[in-house]
């Protein structure tokens, strides 16, 4: 069993900067990624980024060259740089642990955290 806690979310103004943080604990040998989803008021859940355990990374179109996935092993925590936000970037922040990267396709399993608000004002 893996258990996920994030954190860091809040309120900024556009084009401010968060950064929110995955802490995981306990093992499931099937994990070999971490990922980011987020879901707005009435709108599907969406992946936003994804890193397998070698580093491997993916983004959704809409936040390329913005946002920046990266893990620390060490500490078993995965991170979501997020600059240049955008009222759009509004949401509930999910942290995913998941099979892996496939094709540029992330697999994820039924690990997630309790999620954290991000909420970017005009």
């Amino acid at each position: 069993q893996v258990q996920l806690v994030e954190s860091g979310g809040g309120l900024v103004q556009a084009g401010g900067s968060l950064r929110l943080s995955c802490a995981a604990s306990g093992s499931d040998l099937r994990i070999n990624a971490r990922a980011w989803y987020r879901q707005a008021p009435g709108k599907q859940r969406e992946l936003v980024a994804a890193i397998t355990s070698g580093g491997r990374t993916n983004y959704a179109d809409s936040v390329k060259g913005r946002f920046t996935i990266s893990r620390d092993n060490a500490k078993n925590t995965v991170y979501l740089q997020m600059n240049s936000l955008k009222p759009e970037d509004t949401a509930v922040y999910y942290c995913n642990a998941g099979v892996g990267l496939y094709s540029g396709t992330y697999s994820p399993y039924d690990y997630w955290g309790q999620g954290t608000q991000v909420t970017v004002s005009s």
